[in-house]
Formats: C-alpha cells, structure tokens, sequence
C-alpha cells in the first residue's frame, strides 16, 4: 500500500514538483541569461561606421574630348544612381524575387535566420532566407566578413533591426541596388542595364528589370545561359513576373503579355585596343600629377574628359602606318603628336602598333635627338633678343668655334654671309652655331624652356655650341608643344591630355593651361615666316598642303639615328619622329633617311585629314622679309642694278627704313638648287645635319666629331629611346 503524507501526498509527487521548480527556474535563468546576452550584444553591436571598400566603389569613365564617346573604364564597374532613377517595375522585380514583405518587415526574417544559423551550425548546406535589409548589411557595411558563422549571422540581424529603425525602406533599397553584384562584372543596377541590355537604367522595361532580379540569386550561371541555364533562366525569370503578380505590381493580363527580353551578349568591360592603352596610360599619368590616387582613379566615379579627338587619333594611326612601305624593319618606330596651339591639348598621338606588345609609347615616352628642328628655338631667340631676320651670320665651312671644334656643312658647301631666313630655309648648321654665340647660349636655352622643352633634358648642353643644332632630347610631344608655341604668337600653354574631371558628387573641375609668353609676338611671326620658306622652297617641301601655308623644320641627327619634321598651321602643331630602340640608323628600303623624306610625308598626310574641311587661316606678315632695301642682292627698291647683295658691306638701317617685296617676289634666286637636292642653295631634299656627307644636310661628318662640346654617346635608356648616341653635332 502506497504511503501518503498529512496532505494525503505521496513522496513521488513531491519529487516532481521539485523537478519540475528547478527546471523552470533554470529556464528562466537561462532565458535572463539569453535576454540578457542579447542585450548586451544589441549594445555592443553599433551601425558600423565605414563601408566596405568595394561596396561603394566606383569606377572611373574615361571619354574621348567630345565628352559623350568612350574611351575606356577603369577600376570597380559600378555607376551609383538614386532611387528615383531606377524604375517602380524593377523596383518591383526585385522585391518580388528577394523579400516580398520587404516595406512591412522590420528588416529580418526570423525563420530564415533560424534556418540559416541552423544550417550553419548542422554543417548542411547554408540555405537563403536573407532579407534585403540583410543582404544590403552584409554587402555595405564594413567588419561583416562573408565567412558562414553564428556570430557573423547574429551582428547581421542586430545591425539589420538597428539599420531598419533608422533608416527609410528607400533608402536600403537604393544602397541594396547599387551594391549587389549582377554578374558580367556588372556591380550595381546601372552597370547591370548597361552589361545586359546596352541602356541606362531609367530605361529598363518590366520584362528586363525582371530578368535582372532573377540574375541576382544565380549570378553566374544567369550572365550568359546557354542551354539548360537559358531554360533555367526562363523558368526563374517566369517566378519573378509570378511574383509581381502576387504583389499586386503586375496584373495578370500584363504579366501574360510580357515576354522573355533579348539579352546583349557580353562584352569585355575593360578590354583595350589599338591606341586606348597609350591614351589611358597618358590620362592616369596626368591624373596622378594633379593629385589624384588610384584609390580616386579606380573607386572614386570620376567622369574623365580627355583631349584625344578620336578621328584624329584614327588618323594619326593610319598616317603613321600607311605612308612606310610594306617590308619596313619593325624596329623602326614612329612618333607623331599634334597639340592644339591655342589650348595646349594634346589632341591625337601615335603611340605604336600594340599596345599589348610594348607598352612604352612612342610619343610620349620615348626621347630622341631634336635634330634641326631645334634651331626654331634657336631662331625664335635671336628674334626676340633684338635680332631681324636681315641679321646676317656665317655661313661659312667649316666654322671654328672657341671650344677648337670645327663645325662644317654638308659636302664642306659655304655660304658665305647669309640671312636668317635663307638660313633658316636651307638649314645651315654653321650659321645657326654662329647665331646661337651671337646670342648667347643661355638665351636660346630660356626660349627653348619657355616654348615647353623641360631644363633637365636642355642642362646637359646649355653650354654647348653645338645645342642650336638640336644634341638636346625632346619627345614628339614637347616638340609638337614648343612648335604650338610658334603657332600661338610666341604663347605658350603646357601640353596636357585631359580637359575636365567631374568626381562623383558632380563637382567639375575644367583643366586649362596658363597661357604664358615665351617670347615676343613679331619674334613669333618673323621665325614663322622663315619657317614657311623651309616648306615652300628648302628642305621640308614634302610636307606642303596645297591649300593652306605650312611652317615647319626638318631635323636629322648623327647617322640618322632620328629624323624629324615638325611643323604648324595657324590651328594646329604637329611633330613627327622615327628612330630605332638600339639607336641604329634609320633605314627604309636601304636607304638611311632624314627629315625631309618619310617624316615629312606623314607629317602631311596625318595634316591634310586633320586640317580636311577647316578655314585657310594664313600667317601673319612679317617685319621684313630678311633683307633690307641696303642688302637684298640687287633688288633696293626696285632697282635691280643696286649693289652686289650680302657682301657690300652696307649697314642694316632701322627696321622703319625697311620695306619688303611684293608678295609675289622672291628675294633669294634658287640657284641651282630647287628642293631636290641637286644644288648648294637649298641644302637637298629633306634636311640637313644627319652627320653624314650626303646631299641633304649640312653636319658634319661624325668621324671626325667635335672635341667633346654638346656630345652625346651610348645606348638609350629603358625600353625606348632616352637621347641617342650623338657623337657629332645634330642637323636638318
């Protein structure tokens, strides 16, 4: 019989309620313990302050100078829009595959995150269940790893509740659309529009904002489907337009008429060709001396406008490539710059044939032997320091100069005294030495630095009386920029490649050379006239256009290790250069070349598309025509039996007594020379100074060098052309 207490209870019961008190009081210790856990992490767990890097990422665009067509993107490919700017139905889509209770939820699914953090913990696969508001936590705030783990799955929850109590549902949504990742390398809504259907994204459709949120789960395998992914693809596209229905976005008869969109294929986002990886190279280069970082350049959503015409450029390629005959050494390589006079930008270059082969470009980068184009600065500085272009100088051979070197012309051919202007169109080295002491070194170095040359590649031979035939490297940039200096009116504007950076709050910040005098507006104008002549009668006539005047020089160095012509138009400056990496002679069908040959000829073939369709502008007149009614071999106002020319020994009267021939009268008879090289007058077809005895220029020859003075020797630098290997003076 079972024993009762006073009660009438047995000692069993009494057993159990005992039990069953400290189970509940453990429970509810339990649950304090929890609560109280949860409150302390809720307090412990802020709105982290900062992003992830990635998340809010921009990558920068890069446009041609048109400001509309682009030249490449560059870093994250994500554009940030607002939530205006993205259309209800995709808003719709979206939310209608991610998290239908998205505007009613407090920011969490609570069976999902069970689920989820069960998963995790079981060790079976990880399952969704993620609401927006989480997925945009975990994507946007930085100090939440993607690692799968129970406490990275609750600071997700706290941080989503916190978020969802102090911010709009809009504003998640925003920052969810511009995080998540869409595939084809698309980060955001806007680059997604543009990678699957080539539009913006105000632009979308229902059917492709649909498809869109489908690609969201399965980003992959949804990029491109082929096959069975395209029926999954369909099939998950079809859920969405379903669920839209469910929502109330779509009706059903709108949801039964539309139809499955006609995806882009894909593109490389950041593929390079042909000439882009030169141009964003020059871009970045100059970004970065402004002050921007990569960080700004790769992340930060600049819109970058550049000053690269992309006609030009096109034809700047086809200039440089066309006009070489087939069989042409491939080491044999081709700058060309033209920068705009009046701005200083850099509108079209030829950077090489691949960019992917060799990325050091020939127009920037590579640095060879001015030549005698040199001797424009070298002119411009007499002009301006009180010289006319009547001054006479030798033009003698060989001429001595203090240092003890002999300086000769090509072939040992004398001039006798001759004026700036035939010395200018004839390219006479010894004249220009014998200027370049007249004026003083120092001078023509300051010019040469005020037109754009930079001092540390003129400091070398500022003191050399070779320097006025070019030893002195420059690059087909800041040849084309010194050249713009003359086209400006004796102005100079820094030669840059980018006209406006906009960042991603839509500040702009316009870029603009400070226009700067380089030296005095006739001094520009009387070296231009004399330029015109090297083009209209001396060594540069290859490079005419027969539609409009042309100044320029021709340039050759030492065993023609480079060759040049770098000329002008009242619009635009252009230089171009041709020279080997080892330094070598240039040579083309066994032939080594000067200034006046194949440089002049792509010179004008790149200027007669560049200048297609624009005004005749003409240059403007000279103070003289570089005689003087004294000493104009016979002609003194227009009397054609005065005097015996240069040699009279009559003084230069004022420039006021000066008065010039008819403009269809040609002060300097050709003799018997024209331009083809078959004369003395006109120093022969293309240029001078090319170090060889030869019949085109007048250095001399680098067997017998000067003692040292201006010289320079040895293999270039780097992976292009540094300066050359000069041992003589440079010339035409």
């Amino acid at each position: 019989m079972r024993q009762v207490d006073g009660n009438g209870e047995g000692k069993g019961g009494s057993g159990r309620r005992r039990l069953l008190r400290i189970t509940l009081v453990a429970f509810g210790v339990a649950v304090l313990s929890m609560v109280g856990l949860l409150a302390v992490a809720w307090f412990m767990t802020p709105i982290p302050d900062s992003t992830q890097p990635r998340a809010t990422a921009q990558g920068s665009v890069i446009y041609y100078r048109d400001g509309k067509t682009l030249l490449a993107r560059q870093g994250v490919n994500r554009k940030s829009v607002a939530l205006a700017q993205v259309p209800e139905p995709v808003r719709d889509a979206v939310i209608a595959a991610e998290n239908r209770s998205f505007y009613e939820d407090k920011g969490v699914s609570v069976t999902g995150t069970f689920r989820a953090m069960w998963s995790t913990v079981s060790g079976r696969q990880l399952q969704g269940g993620s609401t927006i508001t989480q997925q945009m936590v975990r994507n946007y705030y930085s100090g939440l790893s993607q690692e799968r783990s129970v406490v990275r799955k609750l600071k997700e929850v706290l941080i989503s509740l916190k978020v969802d109590q102090s911010e709009s549902k809009d504003w998640v949504l925003e920052q969810y659309l511009n995080t998540i990742y869409f595939g084809r390398g698309a980060d955001g809504v806007q680059a997604a529009a543009d990678a699957y259907f080539r539009k913006d994204v105000s632009k979308l459709t229902v059917a492709e904002g649909a498809y869109l949120a489908a690609v969201i789960q399965q980003p992959s395998r949804f990029a491109d489907p082929q096959g069975t992914d395209l029926e999954a693809a369909r099939s998950r596209w079809r859920s969405v337009i379903d669920g839209m229905v469910q929502t109330g976005a779509l009706t059903s008869e709108q949801a039964a008429a539309t139809t499955f969109p006609t995806l882009r294929k894909p593109r490389g986002i950041f593929t390079l060709k042909g000439q882009e990886g030169y141009m964003l190279d020059q871009v970045e280069a100059e970004l970065k001396r402004r002050g921007y970082t990569d960080e700004d350049i790769t992340q930060g959503g600049l819109k970058i406008v550049s000053t690269f015409d992309k006609n030009l450029m096109a034809a700047a390629q086809r200039a440089a490539t066309s006009v070489l005959p087939e069989g042409t050494s491939k080491k044999v390589r081709t700058g060309l710059a033209a920068v705009d006079p009046r701005s200083g930008e850099v509108v079209a270059f030829y950077g090489g044939p691949s960019y992917a082969a060799n990325k050091f470009d020939n127009s920037f980068s590579a640095k060879v032997q001015a030549g005698s184009t040199f001797k424009a600065y070298t002119l411009a500085a007499a002009l301006d320091n009180g010289f006319g272009l009547d001054t006479r100088v030798n033009g003698d051979s060989p001429l001595h100069v203090t240092s003890g070197a002999e300086i000769p012309n090509s072939e040992g051919t004398s001039y006798g005294e001759i004026n700036l202007v035939k010395a200018t169109q004839s390219s006479v080295n010894t004249a220009f030495v014998d200027l370049g002491q007249k004026v003083g070194l120092n001078k023509v170095v300051r010019t040469a630095e005020k037109s754009g040359i930079p001092a540390d590649q003129l400091a070398p031979h500022r003191s050399a009386a070779t320097l006025p035939l070019g030893v002195a490297s420059v690059s087909a940039v800041q040849n084309a920029s010194g050249f713009a200096t003359l086209a400006a009116g004796g102005v100079h504007r820094d030669a840059h490649v980018i006209r406006s950076v906009t960042d991603a709050a839509g500040e702009i910040t316009k870029i603009k050379s400070t226009a700067e005098r380089a030296f005095a507006e006739q001094a520009a104008i009387d070296a231009t006239y004399a330029l015109t002549q090297v083009v209209e009668g001396g060594t540069g006539s290859a490079a005419r256009l027969y539609d409009r005047p042309v100044a320029g020089k021709t340039g050759t160095t030492d065993k023609s290790a480079a060759v040049w012509f770098a000329g002008f138009t009242p619009q635009l400056a252009t230089a171009v250069d041709m020279f080997r990496d080892d330094n070598k002679p240039v040579v083309v069908d066994g032939s080594a070349l000067y200034g006046g040959t194949y440089p002049a000829q792509i010179w004008r073939a790149f200027m007669t598309e560049a200048m297609a369709g624009k005004p005749v502008k003409e240059f403007a007149e000279p103070s003289n025509y570089g005689y003087s009614p004294y000493y104009d071999d016979g002609y003194r106002s227009g009397d054609p039996d005065f005097g015996d020319g240069w040699n009279s020994g009559t003084p230069t009267p004022p420039p006021d007594e000066t008065t010039g021939p008819d403009s269809d009268r040609y002060p300097w008879p050709d003799g018997p020379g024209d331009g083809t090289g078959e004369g003395p007058e006109d120093g022969g077809p293309g240029d001078d100074g090319d170090g060889v005895t030869g019949p085109e220029d007048n250095a001399p020859d680098d067997r017998s060098p000067p003692s040292g003075e201006g010289l320079q020797r040895g293999p270039s630098v780097g992976p292009g052309p540094q300066g050359g290997a000069s041992r003589g003076p440079a010339g035409g």
